[in-house]
């Protein structure tokens, strides 16, 4: 580890927001208090890098956001930062605040820019896993997934409530572009009869007959619970092919959208942010530098950002037949 000097360092959320990301902020700058270091909130993530939208924060700064969701410091996607002009005009505004030290809460993309530019401009930075898709490899949690899990749960259970009273088959879509594992979890949680997600292809005749099967044995609420970013097309056009192919099913479709983002995060999620914030101040002050912290086996794990950006958490096979088990 290269234990360099850390005075001064800036804190920003990027990419999509996750509950919990406030939880991490305050714990980020109030290590940094107790250890001495000036603490820097850049907002709106890269693009406030750039415009110099820089200020310094003091402990009281961060008082009663921990129970919030989004970030009180904004979040935005920069496209000039992954430039190397951008990158520039990035660095110099860091000089201006003598910023020696970065910890950025965000995803796969924020990670990527985090890397190019600490590799261009000998900045040190910790990245922190904020994302509800629970997609990045090297941490068994992300900041934000328990919270967004738990409110397609809450939603899917109120869902089966008209579902039973009118005997309804509904497709219920939630987040997850690259990643399937709100709908795994909320799916299996909520007892869903099928569970569609990008990891996987969907085999939509295997799809049409099992649901054929449970008309004919009378059993009427179904719910098929599918990702966004399910190969297939989404809830939409999943529910399509069903009332062309079992127009006596009264099937209905719910999208549950942007809802799973917002919120006050759980208690899960706000420990895990704080958890995760204490050690992204520790790692800079000892020299461990351009690394993801994660959480493997309930201990702090630390991947390198190259290869948390490379690599894909894995739903294993078992899940699914899991799933198919237990919707039999």
């Amino acid at each position: 580890m290269d234990k360099k000097k850390i005075s001064k360092i800036g804190v920003l959320t990027s990419g999509g927001d996750s509950p919990g990301m406030n939880a991490a902020i305050r714990a980020v700058v109030r290590t940094g208090n107790y250890y001495g270091l000036e603490v820097f909130g850049i907002v709106r993530g890269y693009s406030g890098m750039l415009d110099n939208d820089i200020r310094r924060l003091h402990n009281r700064d961060v008082a009663n956001i921990i129970q919030r969701g989004g970030t009180f410091l904004k979040t935005a996607r920069c496209k000039e930062f992954y430039e190397p002009e951008g990158r520039a005009i990035a660095y110099e505004n860091l000089k201006r605040h003598g910023i020696d030290g970065l910890v950025i809460i965000g995803g796969d993309g924020s990670f990527k820019g985090a890397q190019k530019f600490s590799a261009e401009y000998d900045i040190p930075c910790i990245g922190l896993p904020g994302t509800i898709d629970k997609d990045i490899a090297g941490s068994d949690v992300t900041i934000g997934f328990d919270t967004a899990v738990n409110t397609a749960v809450e939603a899917i259970d109120k869902i089966r409530d008209t579902m039973d009273a009118h005997d309804r088959l509904f497709i219920v879509e939630v987040m997850g572009r690259d990643a399937g594992y709100i709908a795994l979890h909320s799916g299996i949680a909520t007892g869903a009869e099928n569970i569609l997600i990008p990891e996987t292809e969907t085999d939509i005749e295997a799809l049409i007959t099992s649901l054929t099967e449970k008309e004919r044995r009378k059993k009427l609420v179904n719910l098929v619970v599918v990702a966004e970013g399910d190969k297939f097309g989404g809830a939409e056009e999943i529910a399509k092919i069903i009332r062309q192919r079992i127009p006596t099913a009264d099937t209905r479709v719910c999208i549950l959208g942007h809802i799973q983002r917002g919120g006050s995060p759980t208690c899960s999620d706000r420990l895990i942010a704080s958890h995760m914030g204490y050690y992204a101040v520790e790692s800079l002050l000892v020299g461990r530098n351009n690394v993801m912290v994660g959480v493997v086996n309930n201990k702090m794990h630390y991947t390198p950002l190259g290869k948390a950006v490379k690599e894909k958490q894995k739903i294993g096979q078992e899940w699914m037949k899991i799933v198919k088990i237990l919707a039999s």
